[in-house]
């Protein structure tokens, strides 16, 4: 796995947005918040947030690491990038973006879906 194979996973998703975060951090965001953080220095590490079920499992892998500063929230930190196949970094990356999504407020998700139908007309 590389960054520009997470990058590709992360904008084939609608409406998605990147800007780089605390100078070194490669942020993917669904209206400006967060689904997916990628390091800019090597080796390549990579948080996502996790459905809650999937925490603790996740988290107990080899490469695999409660994110700092975020576990609370159920992100996960993969410090080896090689631990997950390219289907379970689709799944993963896909369902966090999935999970951000359903937290946001209802004014936002309107003006999401505003946007989303001008840019397939």
């Amino acid at each position: 796995m590389n960054i520009e194979t997470i990058r590709t996973i992360c904008t084939k998703l609608p409406l998605v947005t990147e800007d780089i975060k605390w100078g070194n951090d490669l942020c993917f965001l669904i209206a400006e918040k967060m689904f997916c953080v990628v390091g800019l220095s090597a080796p390549l590490q990579v948080s996502f947030k996790v459905k809650d079920e999937e925490f603790d499992e996740l988290s107990s892998q080899q490469g695999i690491i409660p994110a700092p500063y975020v576990a609370r929230y159920k992100w996960i930190l993969v410090k080896n990038a090689n631990v997950l196949t390219t289907k379970q970094w689709e799944y993963y990356i896909c369902q966090s973006y999935n999970l951000v999504k359903a937290k946001l407020p209802k004014k936002a998700l309107a003006q999401l879906d505003k946007i989303n139908i001008k840019k397939k007309k």
